[in-house]
């Protein structure tokens, strides 16, 4: 970005000379233009300076909570244990960010794709035959994911027919991402927006593994502790949060479906306006 800047300030300084050898009153008109450029440039960077993480503010708890799950004949069969789907969770009106109507839910991820909210015990979908890894993990209604031992369970599964013929658990130091998803509507929703992710067979620590987090391919940082975060100072429309799993010393981790990345939208609420 920053090179083609210089060059297109350069060619613009150059007509500009050009046109005043000529006795051409243009110039004004290219210098004005590269200013508004130059303008541009700084809100931009602005903007991306604005963007900061913030600690989210310590939820309900679920230390009993747990979930096993299986797939047959095209469905997931989900079995929760001391967690009770579509309630809301009691602490949901406190937090200030998006939050599921329809309440608690299981956060379903295959492979790299976004979750599926399952809200029933029983979910149809279709899964391509072959190899996938399978995350499924308890979630509260404001989609914050369970992190306690037991309410998530993660698989390398063969699948074939729509059943898993063979799912070893996940081994490997794995990263998923989970949230911010789809889109947020209002400033209640997009002043502060949750990231929350989910690990597997790894702890992080400021001395060992992190999770960083490059925002819009700009503002890099970087977490040390499995919690979720509010993002602040997000720009309305599309952005891009890209995930990366990093060893101590910041090192990409070779595991599987390692980094992620996922595309967002902030929208403006009509009537608030």
């Amino acid at each position: 970005m920053r090179a083609k800047m210089f060059f297109l300030l350069m060619a613009i300084t150059l007509q500009a000379l050009f046109f005043t050898a000529c006795g051409n009153e243009s110039g004004t008109a290219e210098t004005s233009e590269a200013s508004n450029i130059d303008s541009t440039a700084q809100q931009a960077a602005a903007t991306t300076s604005d963007i900061r993480l913030s600690p989210f503010p310590s939820s309900t708890e679920f230390p009993n909570a747990t979930i096993s799950f299986g797939y047959e004949k095209g469905k997931f069969l989900f079995r929760p244990m001391n967690y009770q789907l579509k309630q809301q969770t009691p602490d949901a009106p406190q937090k200030m960010c998006a939050n599921s109507k329809d309440g608690q839910h299981v956060h379903l991820i295959i492979d790299n794709g976004p979750y599926d909210a399952v809200y029933e015990p029983t979910f149809e979908k279709a899964v391509e035959d072959g190899t996938h890894y399978i995350l499924a993990f308890l979630g509260r209604s404001y989609h914050e994911s369970i992190k306690a031992k037991g309410a998530g369970m993660a698989f390398k599964a063969e699948v074939k027919g729509g059943n898993i013929i063979n799912g070893p658990m996940v081994e490997e130091p794995m990263l998923f991402y989970s949230r911010p998803k789809g889109k947020y509507v209002g400033k209640a929703e997009t002043d502060k927006v949750m990231l929350d992710f989910y690990l597997t067979n790894v702890t992080l620590s400021p001395d060992g593994y992190k999770v960083k987090v490059l925002v819009n391919g700009e503002k890099e940082l970087i977490v040390d502790a499995w919690t979720p975060y509010f993002i602040e100072g997000l720009p309305m429309g599309d952005n891009k949060i890209k995930l990366t799993l990093v060893d101590k010393d910041g090192n990409d981790v070779k595991t599987p479906l390692n980094p992620v990345e996922r595309v967002f939208t902030l929208l403006e609420d009509p009537t608030e306006k």
